[in-house]
């Protein structure tokens, strides 16, 4: 059983929703990035998407492709990326997934890639820009080192789409909440709670829904229906008002607590 597969199961009994917590690896700075990391694991987040950054992150909106672009410009990459995942991983337990696309994971080469993620610690690969049609470039290898493949779904996909995908994967499925891309909105759309409900009557993994959570009550009502709620422009936002001054870490231990406490 993954780290993952342990989060979920340990929700359940203890009759509570999950909080997957998104931030990008670098940002403001590699030293800075472990310390919010730190923050939001010791908040109560149950898991951690560490974002991978990259120069073109056509799913992400200004907020993320931003902190993107910070991080790259601090000269992050995907080794520096696993170096912070082992500098985490010597005093947290909290899973970690990788967040990102497939271009940077592709130059650094998938072998070495999935050998080296699972030596520092890593639980989950997602892969934003790999669609089903080609997992095989990469998802058996993740399998082979012990990685869970997490799988997405949007509002346009298909039910049999849906039911693939999940039927591929393992971890959680990340249900994307809205048509287009990332950042902090002020309500769901009203159909995200029946559509939720479908899907979890049809696929055996636990869903995660994300994009555009900002506030407890957003979360509270994205989880209705599903296992999890994942937040990340909100928090990253604290990141990019804050940056490298000490109250910023304390600052997002007090959203992520907040979040974490309309899920229990």
């Amino acid at each position: 059983m993954s780290r993952i597969d342990e989060v979920f199961e340990g929700l359940r009994s203890w009759g509570e929703k999950g909080l997957v917590v998104y931030l990008t690896a670098g940002d403001p700075t590699p030293e800075g990035s472990l310390a919010y990391l730190k923050a939001a694991a010791d908040a109560g987040a149950d898991i951690l998407e560490v974002g991978v950054p990259f120069s073109d992150p056509t799913a992400d909106g200004p907020t993320i492709q931003a902190a993107s672009k910070r991080a790259l410009d601090g000269g992050m990459t995907v080794s520096k990326v696993l170096s912070l995942v082992s500098e985490f991983r010597k005093t947290h337990q909290t899973p970690v997934v990788l967040f990102g696309y497939y271009n940077p994971l592709f130059r650094y080469g998938i072998p070495a890639l999935c050998r080296d993620a699972r030596k520092a610690g890593v639980d989950g690969f997602l892969v934003v820009d790999l669609p089903l049609e080609e997992w095989a470039e990469m998802a058996p290898q993740a399998r082979a080192a012990g990685i869970d493949w997490i799988p997405l779904a949007a509002p346009t996909s298909a039910p049999d789409r849906i039911r693939r995908v999940a039927a591929s994967g393992s971890g959680f499925l990340y249900l994307i909440s809205v048509t287009g891309i990332t950042g902090t909105r002020t309500a769901l759309p009203p159909e995200v709670a029946s559509w939720t409900r479908q899907v979890s009557r049809t696929i055996h993994l636990p869903l995660a829904v994300g994009f555009g959570i900002s506030s407890p009550e957003m979360a509270k009502a994205a989880v209705a229906h599903a296992d999890a709620a994942v937040v990340g422009s909100a928090c990253v936002k604290i990141v990019e008002h804050y940056g490298s001054k000490a109250e910023g870490p304390r600052a997002l231990h007090r959203f992520v607590a907040s979040i974490k406490k309309a899920l229990r």
